[in-house]
């Protein structure tokens, strides 16, 4: 059922229930009339108002078939195309971005984080004996990091600023696995990253992979040009004593 024309005339009923429900003075220009079926129609009309360009009100009207009299639906302000608005509702763990969290602040994982596992079914080392023994002792760690979780933070540290890729290690002159100041890690990940245990370096305290390199590495030379030049004797000896012929 399509509506009649007698919805699609009625702009004055509809500006007027507008004008009813909105601030005074915000109602602007009729923009069009939507035919929205099933006998409704709705009128857009510019709203005026501070701080809402590109907004519109929108009438809804309809009337009982056969009869004459029109009935306002609702009367509700929209945004339009152009108009300013609120981005989208982002759960609050997928703003969160790594060092947002200041003091007290807590984070507690998801219950089904696929970067955990129970302790007694992975061990704090794969060489673990009798996890369920050490379960019902209360021994070691409740949760341990997953297969997956050791992938994917191995992935990120090496795709990081720590990893080869950085501008740091694209210019270094030598690697973190021949560098003296670097701290083997044990277990799965070292043969892959270690700790930088030099202070005048970037990431001194820090997982850097083995392909990554910066320069301060322990192997580091100054190149001939980045040596200190030696000076030319001097024009005019201001220094020594000159010895004088007597006559």
């Amino acid at each position: 059922m399509t509506s009649d024309a007698l919805l699609i005339s009625a702009i004055d009923i509809a500006r007027a229930a507008a004008t009813e429900g909105a601030a005074a003075g915000t109602v602007g220009e009729h923009l069009r009339s939507v035919d929205e079926g099933d006998g409704f129609v709705a009128h857009h009309f510019a709203s005026t108002q501070s701080g809402y360009r590109g907004w519109y009100w929108s009438v809804s009207i309809t009337r009982a078939p056969d009869a004459e009299k029109i009935t306002v639906n609702d009367v509700v302000l929209l945004p339009g195309d152009e108009a300013i608005v609120a981005p989208s509702w982002t759960p609050y763990k997928e703003r969160i971005q790594p060092g947002d969290l200041g003091p007290g602040d807590v984070l507690p994982p998801e219950e089904d984080d696929a970067r955990l596992v129970p302790a007694w079914s992975a061990g704090d080392d794969q060489d673990t004996i009798d996890r369920a023994f050490a379960r019902e002792v209360g021994l070691g760690r409740e949760w341990v990091l997953s297969l997956e979780g050791r992938d994917i933070a191995a992935q990120r540290w090496h795709d990081g600023d720590q990893g080869p890729y950085s501008p740091l290690a694209q210019q270094a002159p030598g690697s973190c696995d021949s560098c003296g100041f670097l701290i083997s890690l044990a277990g799965p990940l070292a043969d892959t990253f270690g700790v930088c245990a030099n202070g005048m370096a970037n990431d001194d305290g820090k997982v850097v992979a083995f392909t990554h390199g910066c320069g301060a590495h322990s192997g580091a030379k100054l190149s001939r040009s980045a040596e200190p030049q030696k000076l030319p004797p001097h024009v005019f000896d201001t220094v020594n004593i000159d010895e004088i012929d007597s006559f």
